[in-house]
């Protein structure tokens, strides 16, 4: 039998919450530095600079085609190796963030390839920079169109946090399984519980990229 009761004590569900709150911190440092990454890798691989492009976009493509928590074994486990010693919560936040990065690149760098090419003529035939262009004229609109996509991603990103229980992240997946390992009766109470949390930051997540697209539009 399930016991909510007891599973879900004052005790428990303050552990629980607190495990919610790692997750949400990491799912933020990771969105923040992602995006960043993201989009300076997309912009280098639209840009087709000689031979760079094509190494930053081969190096991408790797990222992309490894397993996420093989990614977060190598930033826990093979860093130390090389001298490079983080705190699971850290290192936990590198490998997201790359593996992302990685991933929302191919986003941007679709969205910016959806601009009309007539704008870039239009911008420079003005007398604006390569960077001005891109900055002040061609990121605002593609920006735009890359909301449901990059949102979509994030959501993403924050359910692929509870991996980083493998390398032993008190987030909210991890400590679930501490609670409901003291009785296997709690297993059900935990579990509805833990699947409430991750609906709640989601479906919030995705309210804002409604939001953002009404506001854009």
């Amino acid at each position: 039998m399930t016991d909510f009761i007891n599973a879900l004590t004052q005790d428990n569900l303050s552990y629980l919450l607190q495990g919610l709150g790692i997750t949400v911190a990491v799912s933020l440092l990771s969105i923040i530095i992602s995006l960043i990454l993201g989009s300076v890798v997309g912009i280098v691989m639209f840009e087709k600079i000689p031979y760079f492009s094509s190494l930053v976009g081969t190096l991408n493509n790797i990222v992309r085609n490894l397993p996420l928590l093989l990614i977060i074994f190598f930033s826990y486990f093979a860093l130390p190796q090389i001298g490079i010693r983080l705190p699971v919560f850290w290192s936990t936040v590198v490998a997201m963030s790359f593996f992302e990065a990685a991933m929302l690149s191919e986003i941007i760098r679709g969205g910016l390839d959806a601009i009309d090419k007539g704008q870039f003529e239009g911008a420079r035939s003005t007398g604006l920079s390569n960077r001005q262009t891109m900055t002040h004229i061609i990121l605002p609109q593609a920006y735009k169109k890359m909301i449901p996509p990059l949102i979509s991603q994030l959501i993403s990103l924050v359910k692929d946090t509870s991996l980083a229980s493998g390398v032993v992240l008190a987030d909210l997946t991890f400590r679930g399984q501490v609670v409901y390992a003291q009785n296997s009766h709690f297993i059900v109470p935990v579990l509805i519980f833990m699947t409430f949390c991750y609906f709640i930051v989601n479906y919030l997540l995705s309210l804002l990229a409604k939001h953002l697209d009404r506001l854009l539009a």
